[in-house]
């Protein structure tokens, strides 16, 4: 543990050397760098990373958390196959996020047909031990979706099972987030991009970052130095004013990604328009069948669609803002009052991967401010 603390010590005196340069470069008071991914937000969070960087440099949430920007009326309608008889298959987080009808917990205590599993494969065994009509809620981003395309592209998977397809796409969340900065005046510095997502889809996904927005961009892991080490990269760049990806994560990350994976989403899905949460449709960011596996499309076989309802989010709740990092969870009235992780009401305090979730329970402070603490730097 030693050389990470050292690591993140020097990483600490370089931020404190090269931000007042990339102030002065960039003619502004504050830099903001914001990072597309949950697990980001809980390696920032629970090991108190802001508190070991001036308040001149601004960490950012952005929006990392798929079961966050999923669809209310998504929700209700697998709460409605689940009453129906259809055995609906979820994660843990999912089974819990609200819709207008209330969430798969509540509709499993009221006599439905729900299944917590820890991934695809486990509803896949269950289908075929039971032989039940079964619905896979299919949440998450790049990271995911191969666990489901594979099997499919391989004929593991009984017809008794099929797939809702909520799937969102990482980028298109992250250029709206860009442009809600922009419109606000208050512009983004540097992107964090997500490690998880980017082993998928490769580092070179996001050099669109620089050479279209002019925005440094670093690929990081998920280790508290691994953040810190991107953070110095991207003020380094600042400083000498470029702008350019660098991909800190190297040891996971390759430039190309895993390119049979995502080969293998692209054969079974192709991407369309598709809805965020309280965000609206944002072009080219979800996924939904190809026809020629339509057999595995519960969207076809039950008549599912998902649409924005009145109540995607509950009156004055700040999800939608905190996920495109306009607002921070302490903004909303809700946050800690009515909606704890015990009892969310608003789905930034359903996953682990939610920003208010995270806030709320790691607050600020965490291992590596009390180490800085202790070596001096603080």
């Amino acid at each position: 543990m030693s050389k990470y603390n050292d690591l993140i010590e020097k990483s600490v005196r370089a931020i404190k050397v090269l931000l007042p340069k990339a102030l002065e470069r960039k003619g502004k008071d504050v830099i903001k760098i914001m990072h597309v991914c949950g697990t980001h937000e809980h390696t920032v969070t629970h090991n108190g990373l802001r508190s070991l960087v001036p308040p001149e440099l601004e960490i950012i949430a952005g929006p990392g958390c798929p079961v966050c920007i999923t669809p209310a009326s998504a929700v209700d309608q697998v709460i409605d196959l689940a009453l129906q008889g259809v055995r609906v298959y979820a994660y843990g987080d999912v089974y819990k996020l609200p819709g207008t009808k209330g969430s798969l917990a509540t509709a499993k205590a009221r006599g439905g047909d729900v299944k917590v599993v820890y991934g695809f494969l486990d509803a896949i065994k269950d289908a075929k031990e039971s032989g039940k009509e079964g619905v896979f809620f299919g949440v998450g981003f790049e990271t995911t979706v191969p666990t489901v395309a594979s099997p499919i592209y391989l004929g593991k998977v009984p017809k008794n099972l099929k797939v809702f397809s909520v799937y969102r796409l990482t980028a298109p969340g992250l250029d709206k987030a860009l442009e809600a900065h922009k419109a606000l005046g208050v512009p983004l510095d540097g992107i964090i991009a997500p490690g998880h997502v980017s082993s998928i889809i490769g580092a070179n996904a996001w050099r669109y970052l620089p050479e279209k927005y002019g925005l440094p961009t670093v690929v990081a892991g998920f280790e508290a130095y691994d953040y810190m080490l991107a953070l110095v990269d991207l003020l380094q760049q600042m400083a000498e004013g470029k702008a350019e990806l660098h991909n800190e994560y190297s040891r996971v990350v390759k430039p190309e990604g895993n390119t049979v994976a995502w080969k293998r989403v692209m054969e079974v899905f192709e991407v369309e328009d598709a809805y965020w949460r309280g965000i609206g449709v944002l072009p080219n960011s979800g996924l939904r069948f190809r026809e020629a596996y339509k057999d595995w499309d519960a969207a076809r076989e039950y008549g599912l669609k998902v649409e924005p309802t009145n109540k995607e989010l509950p009156p004055g709740c700040k999800c939608a803002e905190i996920n495109l990092g306009i607002a921070k969870p302490t903004d909303c009235p809700y946050f800690k009052k009515r909606c704890t992780p015990t009892t969310p009401i608003g789905p930034c305090m359903v996953s682990d991967e939610g920003t208010c979730a995270i806030w709320a329970k790691f607050g600020g402070g965490g291992l590596v401010m009390e180490l800085a603490k202790e070596a001096g730097i603080l």
